[in-house]
Parts: C-alpha cells; sequence; structure tokens
C-alpha cells in the first residue's frame, strides 16, 4: 500500500536530480534566513536527496543536479499516476519560482512533473542545461500544466528538433506573458504546429547569436503572437535595422518596444525602406558599434537608445526621428575614453519604456515526471 506522501516524495526526488555543479557546500540545499528562498546543489556522487525537503516552505527554489541522467527514475515513477490522492499536498506548496539546471532528463518526466505542477501557484519557471530525451504522448486534457506568468529556456535541448515548443506549449496553460529563450539548439519553429499564445506580451529571443534575421523570420511564427508588445533581440545576430523592420513586417507583429542592442549592427544607406509597427515607440540601438544613425528608422519615437557606439559626433536633427528622449552617453563625441566593459554583460539599462517591459520577462525551468513510486 501506497501512502499518500509517497507521491510528493517522488516528485521532489526527481525535483532535486535535476541539478548545476557548483562549489561543494555542507549540505547539498541551503535556505535563506528569511525562508523564501532555497538553493540545492546535487553535485556530490551519493547526495543527499531528504535534504530537499527543506526547500517544501520555499517560494523560490533552485535544483541543480551535476549533469546527472535521470533516465533511471523511468523505472520507479508512474508518469501517468493518478493525482487526485494529493493534489491538496501539491497545491500547499508556496513555490512561486522555480529553477532547474543541468540535467539530462526523460520528456515523459518532464511533463509528468509539468502536469503536476498544474495543481501549484507556480508562476515563474526556468530551465537551463538541460538535454530532453525522447518524445511523450500529448496530455489527454488541455493545458493540463502549470499557469505560468513567465518562461525561461537557456541552453535547452529537445528531442524533438523543431517541434520542441509545440510539444511544450500542450503542457502549458494559455495565460503565459513572458517567454524567453536563450541559446536554443533550434529556433527554426514548426509554426503550423505551434499554437496562438493569446496573452504573450514579451518575447526574448537574445544570446542566440546564430539566429539572423533569416532565423528571425522563422522564429516569429505569422498570427500566432497577437499581443506581443515588446521583443528583446540582444546579441542574436542581427545586422540590420531594416533586416529587422522586414522581419516583423512579414510576421505582422504589432510591437511598442524593440531591443536590438548588442549586436553588430551597420548602416543601410540605399535599401528599400520598411514599414516598422505603427505602434513602436522604443527603440534600443545601444553597444551596436554604430558609427552614424541608421537610416530608415521608425520616424517618431519616445524613446531611442544610442548609448555606447561609436558615434564621433552629436547627431544633426535631420538624421533622428522625432524623439521625446534620446540617449547618446557612452559615445566619443561626449567622451574621448573608450567603453570596453559594459557591454560583457549583455544586459542593458535599457530606457524607462522599455526597460519595464523587458525587465519583466521571465523564464521556463523543466522539472520531470512525478507520480508514484512503483
Amino acid at each position: 500500500m501506497v501512502s499518500q506522501t509517497e507521491p510528493v516524495l517522488a516528485l521532489l526526488l526527481v525535483l532535486l536530480t535535476l541539478t548545476h555543479a557548483s562549489p561543494a557546500t555542507p549540505e547539498p540545499c541551503e535556505l535563506d534566513e528569511q525562508g523564501v528562498r532555497c538553493s540545492c546543489n546535487f553535485s556530490d556522487p551519493q547526495p543527499d536527496w531528504s535534504n530537499a525537503f527543506l526547500c517544501t516552505g520555499a517560494q523560490d527554489v533552485e535544483f541543480y543536479g551535476g549533469g546527472r541522467s535521470l533516465e533511471h527514475f523511468l523505472k520507479r515513477v508512474d508518469t501517468e499516476a493518478d493525482l487526485r490522492h494529493f493534489i491538496d499536498v501539491v497545491r500547499s506548496l508556496p513555490w512561486q519560482r522555480l529553477r532547474v539546471g543541468d540535467a539530462r532528463v526523460p520528456a515523459p518526466m518532464l511533463f509528468g512533473v509539468l502536469r503536476m505542477l498544474g495543481y501549484s501557484g507556480l508562476k515563474e519557471l526556468t530551465l537551463e542545461n538541460l538535454e530532453v530525451t525522447g518524445t511523450t504522448l500529448p496530455p489527454l486534457l488541455e493545458a493540463t500544466g502549470p499557469d505560468l506568468n513567465t518562461l525561461s529556456l537557456s541552453n535547452v535541448s529537445w528531442a524533438t528538433g523543431d517541434a520542441w515548443l509545440a510539444e511544450l506549449q500542450q503542457w502549458l496553460k494559455p495565460g503565459l506573458k513572458i517567454l524567453r529563450i536563450a541559446q536554443a539548439h533550434s529556433l527554426n519553429f514548426s509554426c503550423e504546429q505551434v499554437r496562438v499564445f493569446p496573452a504573450l506580451v514579451t518575447l526574448d529571443l537574445s544570446n542566440n547569436p546564430e539566429l539572423g534575421e533569416r532565423g528571425l523570420i522563422s522564429a516569429l511564427c505569422p498570427s500566432k503572437f497577437p499581443t506581443l508588445q515588446v521583443l528583446a533581440l540582444r546579441n542574436a545576430g542581427m545586422e540590420t535595422p531594416s533586416g529587422v523592420c522586414s522581419a516583423l513586417a512579414a510576421a505582422s507583429v504589432q510591437l511598442e518596444g524593440l531591443d536590438l542592442s548588442h549586436n553588430s549592427l551597420r548602416d543601410t544607406a540605399g535599401t528599400p525602406g520598411c514599414d516598422w509597427p505603427s505602434k513602436l515607440n522604443s527603440l534600443n540601438l545601444s553597444f551596436a558599434g554604430l558609427r552614424q544613425v541608421p537610416q530608415g528608422l521608425p520616424t517618431k519615437l519616445e524613446v531611442l537608445d544610442l548609448s555606447y557606439n561609436q558615434l564621433d559626433r552629436k547627431p544633426r536633427p535631420e538624421e533622428l526621428p522625432k524623439v521625446d528622449k534620446l540617449s547618446l552617453e557612452g559615445n566619443p563625441f561626449l567622451d574621448p575614453e573608450p567603453h570596453s566593459g559594459e557591454s560583457d554583460s549583455g544586459v542593458v539599462a535599457a530606457p524607462v519604456h522599455l526597460s519595464l517591459a523587458v525587465g519583466v520577462l521571465g523564464a521556463l525551468a523543466v522539472l520531470q515526471g512525478a507520480g508514484l513510486f512503483a
């Protein structure tokens, strides 16, 4: 006879296997003094998984697993178990933000955990440095997973190739507002399989240097992002503002904020004009190596950030759009001293309007399957 607490034990033990190697600590899990943040690092060859229960009362939880494979857990966990016996226990978990990293995770385990977390109040999920293996059948019911606000993925590979987003999307409720995908192995989505993101406001594809403008056209599946307002493309292989404009036009997205910082942008003189989204009011071109203001920018903006470029003179009014707030700091014509350190972080102090939106974006962490011990 299996007790009602054992499925929860299964969930936690499985979650705790996903971990990230870092300096050894006396105990694998640490809880801060306020009892809010709990971090577990199971990098030891024989980790004490039971220490994970330290995190059951925290709000911000991190599990890192040292690159382990979780394949053997499939033999011990029923990923299709009846969850009714412990729904109340899962609902009682105060977890708001969950980060999972450094593991090789079978797809049935990942989606089984998402199924279980559908009964929790989890709002932010971050998945990093994971390899998702195998495939699984789609859920029997619509939107059985968590009602996330923010999903963040970084360096996650999927056995399903270009179909990974469509497969993952089946296990999430449709209220996702912020989607962040970095170091992706594939952004050439199977758009015919991708469902509409009815509430997505912010899409961050930063830190995908191989994406480029052609890849952006494939990633922005037409008509799949009807409410999109902010697009972040820092360090994403963009070459010209006009090329990005063409990709936006092809996808029919009506942005309000666009971040092209930390790309090596070049001037677009002589290229055909492009109609920018009519609602676009904030454009970030900082840390882009620009020696002059690119041609073909939107005719009117509330915010234009040209800081930390290579402008050797102040732009003339006719070279600029009509703009309410213009940022030019860090350019040689203002400060002859070179600036080299600011661009290393990949995080831009974006203009006020854009930073509020981009700063809200948040994350997808991958869990694995849960259920009952066999």
